[in-house]
């Protein structure tokens, strides 16, 4: 449940749309609700304290844990759904049950407000690149850039330049310096996210990913690397977390365009 999702329900009440009984057996569900036989507890409060309901995360549940939860934030819940990192059967059982999902990679998600799969789409506005070293690193992408349209923002995407091959890069240097904001994805050495902390004016976050050889340390190496670049102020999240890199975008973007359009207002009382 959302914030307009609840000033509507205390409207209905106000008009007597909706009973004090229907509202209270509605409201019984927040701030949580036991799902997938008791072992998750899925947070429908997020989306009133955040702005962004909970995700699910596939890695160490059952599919039938998957379509639970799943299910439960889809009957009870509003906005995007959203289910990453999943298996084959995970997917088959979830699929089963609740069809109607966009399929991004290994991601499921309903109820989007933009649909990833269409390419030629306008950008929307502030606008984010969401750019990776290589090909290998695609499926981070994929999953970051899944997370940004769940949440309203269709990214540019930019793939396969890298270091090895700066000249890739520089021949795009107008999408780079266009974009508000950047995620930037790199494995091996992560050197591309010191080149785009160098060349961007926004936000740079950056990605290390698991793709690399031996002195990689599955990510590692690129983590530690991100973490002491030279160029001042990149953000840098977990090996292969496109889902929490975009999350973190969303939370930066919506903050700044509270601070373009003025203070709140509760009650009355204004907030700054």
């Amino acid at each position: 449940m959302d914030e307009s999702t609840l000033r509507d329900l205390v409207d209905q009440i106000r008009t007597g749309d909706i009973s004090p009984d229907a509202a209270v057996a509605r409201l019984r569900r927040l701030p949580f609700a036991s799902a997938a036989d008791g072992a998750a507890l899925v947070d429908h409060h997020r989306a009133l304290r955040q702005g962004m309901p909970e995700a699910v995360y596939g890695p160490g549940k059952t599919p039938e844990h998957c379509a639970d939860i799943v299910g439960e934030l889809l009957e009870h819940g509003t906005g995007p759904v959203l289910l990453t990192r999943t298996d084959a059967a995970q997917r088959d059982v979830v699929m089963a049950r609740h069809g109607g999902a966009t399929v991004v990679g290994t991601s499921l998600a309903w109820r989007l407000p933009i649909d990833p799969t269409v390419t030629d789409a306008p950008l929307t506005s502030p606008r984010v690149l969401v750019i990776t070293a290589g090909t290998a690193d695609v499926p981070v992408a994929d999953e970051a850039a899944l997370t940004l349209c769940a949440h309203g923002i269709r990214p540019d995407r930019l793939h396969d330049v890298g270091v090895a091959g700066l000249h890739r890069l520089l021949a795009h240097l107008d999408r780079v310096m266009a974009a508000d904001a950047v995620i930037v994805i790199a494995g091996m050495e992560g050197a591309l996210a010191s080149v785009m902390g160098g060349l961007a004016a926004g936000p740079v976050i950056a990605v290390p990913t698991s793709v690399g050889y031996g002195s990689g340390l599955d990510g590692v190496t690129a983590l530690l690397a991100m973490h002491a670049t030279c160029a001042s102020g990149v953000t840098v999240v977990g090996v292969d977390n496109g889902f929490g890199a975009a999350v973190a975008m969303v939370r930066m973007l919506r903050m700044a365009e509270r601070g373009r359009t003025g203070d709140e207002t509760l009650d009355g009382e204004t907030y700054r």
